[in-house]
């Protein structure tokens, strides 16, 4: 699904990333791990082409990315609501109203909690809404950023519980970023370890 050879990223005179490769197989789950500064989400940025880097890059052919940040620059007072919010996403990709109530279906997420207003939410309810929100499209690959941060342990199962079933369920590839060890250990066919020496550990 995604071959990367030789990535590095640069800001300045600090490399974030220097000569990263690895590989990730269709309809696996890979976890990267590592300290805060290993440049785990400067990765991400690079795999969705956000930010210039040097290397390649090589995702699958029709290969459709869904990205669920770990933080969204988003004033949480707009007065949009949740539904508001997937039809926009919706327009974007040329998808069916029909899209929506599958999605909707698939996270869990209520008639409720979809006409509430974003900034009503949940730490948990808002994380289920990005996750909607990467779903429309139908990607193959969904790229997500620490999906959990933030939310209580209860929630944070639950959540990892759904991004499992919904790859099982889609077939999906997955990538995700974690600092849960246990999470890692029970969801990850793969882990990318980052140091911020520029060592890295793959397998």
């Amino acid at each position: 699904m995604l071959e990367v050879e030789g990535l590095s990223v640069q800001f300045g005179q600090v490399q974030v990333l220097d000569d990263l490769s690895f590989a990730v197989a269709k309809g696996s789950s890979l976890a990267v791990i590592g300290p805060n500064g290993a440049g785990k989400t400067v990765l991400f940025q690079a795999l969705i082409g956000s930010l210039p880097y040097r290397g390649t890059i090589r995702w699958a052919p029709q290969t459709g990315i869904g990205y669920v940040p770990q933080k969204l620059d988003l004033e949480r007072d707009i007065p949009i609501t949740a539904m508001d919010f997937l039809r926009a996403r919706l327009k974007l990709t040329s998808g069916k109203a029909t899209d929506i109530t599958r999605i909707l279906e698939l996270t869990g997420i209520t008639k409720e909690i979809g006409e509430s207003t974003i900034g009503t939410l949940s730490g948990g309810q808002f994380q289920r809404l990005l996750v909607a929100f990467s779903l429309l499209g139908n990607p193959t690959v969904l790229l997500l950023d620490e999906p959990t941060a933030g939310i209580d342990e209860p929630g944070q199962k639950q959540m990892n519980e759904l991004i499992h079933r919904l790859q099982e369920e889609r077939s999906l590839t997955v990538l995700f970023i974690s600092h849960e060890l246990s999470v890692v250990y029970q969801y990850a066919t793969n882990v990318l370890c980052l140091g911020r020496k520029r060592s890295t550990c793959f397998g």
